[in-house]
C-alpha cells in the first residue's frame, strides 16, 4: 500500500525528521538548487514548528513523497519569506492553510518499483482529502511556473491570485487551490482513470492506494 497520512511536527520522531528533512535537502537544495539554507545534510527553516503540520506519502516504511501545511492565521511563507514578492496581495480571512515544500522523491519512486503508479495525482488528492476532513475552506500556496503547469494538467482548478519573479528571475506564482466537491471528484477520477479496477473510495482520510499493475501520471 502507499498509504498517505498527516503528522503533526511535535509528533515527529527524530528518525522520521532526519528523514524528511534529509530528503528535503537532496531535492530542493541538491537538485532544484533552490536558496534554501541546510545544515547537516537537512534543509529546515523557522517554518518547522510547533504549527506545522506534514503529510507524508508512505511505501514500505518510506517516505517517497511530502508537503508541508501551515493554518494561515500563523506566520507562514506567504506572509514572511514571499512577502516582498506579493506585497500587493493580502491573505483572506477565514480557515485556510499553506502548502509548502512538496516533493516527490525520484531516486524512492524507482527504487520501490513507483514510477508507474499515479503518485502526484494521489498527492494533489490527499490535499484536498486533508482539508476536507480538517474543515478547512481552501488552500494557498507558492509554486512555481513548472509546478503551476503540473497541477493545471491534473484538472484541478486551481487559480491565480498573484505573480511575480523568483530571485532566479523566473515566473512564481500565488495560487488559490479550492476543496470543494467538484475538485475532489476530479482529481478522484483522474486516479481512477490511471488504475480503472480500483474499487475502493478514495474521499478518505487518511488515504490508502493499494500497489498494483497501474499506469503512471
Amino acid at each position: 500500500m502507499l498509504d498517505l497520512l498527516d503528522i503533526k511536527y511535535r509528533h515527529l520522531s527524530e528518525m522520521k525528521s532526519t528523514e524528511l528533512f534529509g530528503l528535503r535537502k537532496r531535492v530542493f537544495k541538491d537538485r532544484l538548487n533552490w536558496m534554501v539554507n541546510s545544515q547537516d545534510e537537512m534543509e529546515f527553516d523557522e517554518y518547522d514548528n510547533e504549527q506545522t503540520t506534514y503529510v507524508f506519502g508512505v511505501h514500505q516504511d518510506t517516505c517517497v513523497c511530502s508537503l508541508r501545511f501551515i493554518e494561515t492565521q500563523h506566520p507562514n511563507m506567504i506572509t514572511g519569506t514571499f512577502r516582498s514578492w506579493f506585497k500587493d496581495f493580502t491573505l483572506p480571512e477565514g480557515n485556510y492553510v499553506e502548502a509548502s515544500r512538496l516533493f516527490i522523491d525520484k531516486e524512492r519512486m524507482t527504487m520501490l518499483k513507483l514510477r508507474e503508479k499515479p503518485v502526484s495525482a494521489l498527492l494533489f488528492l490527499s490535499m484536498i482529502n486533508y482539508a476536507r476532513h480538517y474543515k478547512y475552506d481552501g488552500i494557498y500556496a507558492i509554486v512555481s511556473h513548472p509546478m503551476y503547469l503540473i497541477f493545471k494538467r491534473s484538472g484541478w482548478k486551481v487559480s491565480v491570485e498573484a505573480q511575480s519573479l523568483s530571485e532566479k528571475k523566473e515566473k512564481i506564482f500565488l495560487i488559490f487551490m479550492p476543496v470543494d466537491d467538484d475538485n475532489q471528484r476530479i482529481l478522484i477520477d483522474l486516479v481512477k482513470s490511471k488504475a480503472p479496477e480500483l474499487t475502493m473510495a478514495l474521499d478518505a482520510w487518511p488515504l490508502s492506494f493499494p500497489v498494483g499493475q497501474h499506469r503512471p501520471d
